[in-house]
């Protein structure tokens, strides 16, 4: 189960490196969250190492820059929530990703060439992770409620002329408490 506190530190973490160096060589910085909510977080309802399948797809679907192929939805799903029994508590999804492009997108760490993982928000608009993404309420908590979801989406983008190859990128998760 990944709590809010966890997840914040990381993300904390993976967004402050760069700041905290320069602040001083010998600078420790801590950050986290004490909140009354507390869910469990699941990606396509697995709570540890999650993965989302694309599909095999041609290199002619991606034979220009800015071509894109292969959506695929994925679902970030709440379940376990205390709530409010009286308001609706919003929960925002926060994404930062590992080797972001200059387009935005998810670095591929396979063999493909001119291959990016793009993702699309819960109204299907493109996500820049240049500076991590927060969806703003995107998963919301009914009055009362123990469990919400929001749909992604991922796909295939070319950056370039797609080569044959395999396909893999990372991406760091968690949820934020409003």
């Amino acid at each position: 189960m990944l709590k809010k506190s966890y997840l914040t530190i990381l993300t904390g973490a993976l967004l402050v490196s760069a700041n905290a160096m320069a602040v001083s060589d010998n600078t420790i910085s801590f950050q986290g969250e004490v909140t009354d909510e507390t869910c469990s977080v699941a990606i396509n309802g697995n709570q540890t190492t999650p993965v989302v399948l694309l599909p095999t797809v041609s290199s002619t679907d991606l034979a220009a820059s800015g071509d894109t192929a292969g959506p695929v939805t994925f679902d970030i799903g709440l379940t376990g929530c205390t709530g409010d029994a009286a308001n609706e508590t919003k929960i925002s999804t926060v994404f930062v990703g590992n080797q972001v492009t200059t387009n935005g997108n998810l670095g591929n760490t396979g063999t493909a060439g001119n291959v990016e993982v793009q993702l699309l928000d819960t109204t299907g608009v493109e996500i820049n992770l240049t500076d991590g993404f927060t969806g703003d309420g995107d998963l919301k908590l009914a009055a009362g409620a123990s469990e919400a979801s929001a749909s992604y989406t991922a796909q295939y983008y070319a950056s370039g002329k797609a080569t044959a190859g395999t396909v893999e990128a990372t991406l760091q998760y968690a949820v934020s408490y409003q």
